[in-house]
């Protein structure tokens, strides 16, 4: 095993897309993003995955596009955890990319996801009807290739979504087409997106394939959605040499069952899969350099 597969970079997703803060404990406000972001650095995250919220009272459930929200988040993370690496979530239904797009440009985080493909986003009840209105997540080529214009005008690293398997193969016609350059862009990282009911399932086996999919020289990660059943594919994950990735956007449950008072437990669950595969966990300068990102 190379250095760099004995190395693990731990990233923790601090807080989801519409979880309701008022039902569920995710942070909020800057200094709530700034006090569980710490918590998570300090159990060994050295990135952070940032969705922003909506700052007025009663509608902290709601996404922000604003980028004075995503400066204050943005600053006190970085103020919080000293090299950190900030990864922006883009996730946006429609053509206009705007408002991801200004956010990028005002914070420059050093990643940025970028989805790479479509999918049907769904969902059932017990009873077979939707738990929501059936729809599409859509992620055209054309869309894809205008984030990835935005994220080489600001100088930051992609981070490939991939919700179903061709996804996962469509990223290597990105780099191939010249959509993504490695010159510029470091290189690809994948992150596969396991546990949405009309995506990849959470499966050992599956996951053991798609790294054969993915482009020579390639990092990549799980994101494992559900609650105890996810902790021994993270396992899987840290024992084929992927990065790790866990927080309260992703799950509200450790190993035993039990629900997380925050991101920091989770990311001392998920450090414990890394040294259990013999893996040591990388520091955020170590990160950085595995990444192909500058210095802090």
């Amino acid at each position: 095993m190379s250095q760099a597969a004995d190395m693990a970079i731990l990233s923790c997703a601090l807080t989801g897309v519409l979880t309701n803060p008022q039902q569920h404990p995710v942070p909020v406000t800057p200094a709530q993003m700034a006090a569980e972001a710490r918590d998570a650095f300090n159990a060994g995250a050295s990135v952070m995955h940032v969705h922003l919220r909506r700052q007025e009272a009663g509608l902290g459930h709601l996404p922000s596009w604003d980028p004075d929200v995503a400066e204050a988040v943005i600053t006190a993370i970085r103020a919080a955890c000293p090299g950190v690496i900030i990864n922006l979530t883009t996730g946006v239904i429609g053509a206009d990319i705007s408002g991801p797009a200004e956010c990028i440009r005002r914070v420059r985080p050093e990643i940025a996801a970028c989805n790479a493909g479509s999918l049907n986003y769904l969902k059932l009840k017990d009873d077979g009807s939707w738990a929501w209105p059936p729809m599409v997540f859509d992620n055209p080529v054309a869309k894809v290739a205008a984030f990835l214009a935005v994220m080489e005008e600001c100088g930051v690293h992609p981070e490939f979504e991939c919700f179903d398997v061709g996804i996962v193969r469509s990223v290597a016609m990105y780099v191939k087409n010249g959509l993504f350059k490695p010159a510029l862009m470091g290189r690809p990282e994948y992150n596969l997106v396991m546990g949405v009911a009309s995506g990849m399932p959470l499966d050992a086996d599956l996951l053991a394939l798609l790294p054969r999919y993915m482009v020579d020289g390639a990092l990549w990660q799980s994101t494992l959605i559900g609650r105890q059943e996810i902790w021994p594919l993270h396992q899987r994950t840290a024992d084929l040499g992927g990065m790790l990735r866990t927080g309260l956007e992703d799950s509200f449950y450790l190993p035993d069952g039990s629900r997380a008072s925050g991101n920091g437990p989770m990311i001392e669950a998920l450090a414990a899969c890394a040294e259990r595969a013999g893996r040591v966990v990388a520091s955020p300068a170590q990160a950085r350099q595995m990444l192909g990102l500058a210095a802090a």
